[in-house]
């Protein structure tokens, strides 16, 4: 266990930790092809030092305020071993905290949790890019969410790392489609992106779902408290609460229309605009991803004002940095690929070190 790293410091020394792996990345594409055996060599053995570390130092986390939704977890996982049962709507992750009540310590199911939502990134990572795997993994933990989603708000990113996972069998139409149901029994808001897919296999025009991610901008800024009060009638999940109820300001980001997370959501969109429209990329699975993407993030751009917004936008940034990073790894489309490349994951991770360092070190 990392206790002997001071609370204040342990979120802090992590991103500082990725700096060090996002540079270290970006020199070795700056010099080198993509197919050197020298790059081949280093991002496969720095990939599994990446992995290792991982699930290290989030799963062997003392049990630290700064975790927010930690200690809820660790009153719930007493709560289950002592008999009293789970309170969690969720049927999976229910299952999953009362058996791990049975068998370990609450250490032990923090772990747990840590490999269900980092191994299926390694898994989607190798299974779609094979040598080149570890890009693909850089990005989705370098991503401004991942190491809150693995620490934090658990429950949740275990379930988007669930649907990852059934991206990962793309090729296995049945599979990825239970996988992505079971996504939705560890946290029901995963409904959304699941139904979202299911809907590009209907119709998967990029330049439509494009059209509407666009049209979304307009309609939230118009139309304001409208959206939030229709989806919280819904009440397809008990989060959708945040939609409507007063809540202490002090508790969560804050509210307002978020132009510095559209710029970000605006990433993903440029990315898949970029390689399917402009450079015709055609791949029918990665249209699928984008498609989903770009309905997600319009749903949050609907609801931006929220409380706790952020939780929402969520549900389709998971997906980011694989929409990003897919078609550089499957496809040349420049000279000097591996240079951009390296370019691309420090550009996104700049943001996450900005926005979770930098800033809240000025604070």
């Amino acid at each position: 266990m990392f206790d002997f790293i001071p609370e204040k410091l342990y979120i802090p020394v992590h991103y500082n930790v990725m700096l060090i792996f996002v540079l270290m990345t970006l020199f070795h594409t700056q010099l080198l092809r993509i197919n050197d055996p020298k790059n081949l060599r280093y991002i496969n053995v720095i990939g599994w030092v990446l992995f290792v570390y991982i699930v290290s130092y989030l799963g062997l986390r003392p049990l630290y305020k700064v975790f927010i939704d930690m200690p809820m977890y660790a009153y719930l996982f007493d709560a289950a071993k002592q008999g009293y049962g789970v309170l969690t709507g969720d049927v999976m992750f229910n299952t999953l905290l009362g058996s791990c009540a049975q068998v370990m310590e609450a250490q032990g199911f923090f772990f747990t949790c840590v490999l269900i939502y980092s191994v299926p990134c390694l898994i989607l990572s190798k299974r779609h890019f094979k040598k080149y795997w570890f890009y693909s993994f850089l990005m989705l933990t370098a991503a401004f969410s991942f190491f809150n989603y693995g620490t934090n708000t658990i429950r949740n990113g275990m379930a988007s790392s669930i649907f990852l996972l059934g991206l990962s069998f793309s090729d296995k139409k049945i599979v990825m489609f239970l996988l992505m149901f079971l996504a939705a029994t560890f946290h029901k808001s995963l409904s959304l992106p699941f139904l979202a897919f299911i809907l590009t296999q209907v119709y998967n025009d990029p330049k439509t779902y494009l059209k509407c991610w666009f049209l979304a901008i307009p309609l939230s800024l118009a139309l304001g408290g409208f959206w939030e009060s229709l989806f919280a009638s819904m009440g397809f999940d008990d989060r959708v609460s945040y939609l409507t109820t007063e809540q202490d300001a002090s508790k969560f980001s804050r509210t307002g229309f978020r132009w510095d997370f559209l710029a970000f959501s605006g990433l993903g969109v440029f990315a898949g605009w970029y390689f399917l429209i402009v450079k015709g990329f055609k791949d029918v699975f990665y249209a699928n991803v984008y498609n989903t993407y770009l309905t997600v993030n319009a749903f949050w751009i609907l609801v931006i004002r929220a409380n706790f917004s952020d939780r929402f936008s969520y549900l389709s940034w998971f997906m980011m940095g694989f929409v990003i990073i897919y078609p550089l790894l499957k496809k040349r489309f420049f000279d000097k690929q591996n240079m951009i490349i390296g370019l691309v994951v420090t550009g996104f991770f700049m943001f996450t070190y900005l926005m979770n360092f930098v800033l809240k070190s000025l604070k």
